[in-house]
């Protein structure tokens, strides 16, 4: 056994060194649903930063020193408040905000967002089949992105107000209505948040034999 260690131990410091940039400063992280259609797809994998906000203890969630704050608009990674799975959406509230659904229409402290260039797609909910979506640009306190709603598809629409607890952070997907964020899983404290990602790394599509995405390689996210 010791001759097998003195032999590859090079590789073994190989390994712990990966381990260690892996928890503590870069990840990736595939995505297996389409909560965050049309950003993000199934098959996606996406470049985590783990050092956005946090220095960390590897594989924990101490956080040694603070690199930046969580943004609104941030794409993040964290692990769910209820059981800890890990998931991948997209903040709406800040620390304080107040947060609040009316028929699919966002609001951040009282002031509606707003929709603009309606594009209307077919998509393949699983469940479902294949729905009528409408797909908006949604203008809301100073950030932007595209989000999608499903027609006919039985989501949650209406919800709060709720204010953002202290060190909180209220995270949705950008397919409004098939997202399972804090709408049921409650605010996200800043120690479960993993990182930030704003770029893709590569792509295959997992519903057609997982045939490669290339226009997709490398893509920033909005």
């Amino acid at each position: 056994m010791r001759a097998w260690l003195k032999n590859n131990r090079g590789f073994l410091l190989f390994l712990v060194c990966f381990a260690l940039l892996r928890t503590a400063v870069a990840d990736w992280n595939p995505i297996p649903s389409g909560s965050m259609r049309p950003t993000l797809l199934e098959g996606d994998v996406v470049l985590v930063n783990r050092l956005a906000y946090d220095v960390k203890v590897p594989l924990t969630d101490l956080s040694l020193a603070a690199t930046g704050e969580p943004r609104r608009g941030d794409v993040v990674t964290f692990h769910s408040p209820k059981d800890g799975t890990r998931l991948i959406k997209r903040i709406v509230g800040l620390p304080g905000d107040t947060v609040a659904l009316r028929g699919d229409v966002l609001f951040v402290n009282g002031v509606a967002a707003r929709y603009s260039d309606p594009v209307r797609v077919t998509e393949d909910v699983p469940g479902w089949g294949k729905v009528p979506a409408v797909r908006v640009t949604e203008h809301v306190a100073g950030s932007a992105r595209v989000v999608q709603y499903l027609s006919g598809v039985q989501a949650m629409r209406d919800f709060g107000p709720v204010t953002v607890p202290k060190d909180g952070y209220f995270t949705m997907g950008d397919n409004r209505d098939d997202s399972a964020d804090s709408r049921y899983i409650g605010p996200v404290a800043r120690r479960l948040i993993i990182g930030r990602t704003s770029h893709l790394l590569v792509s295959a599509d997992i519903l057609d034999h997982w045939m490669p995405r290339p226009d997709r390689f490398g893509k920033a996210l909005d």
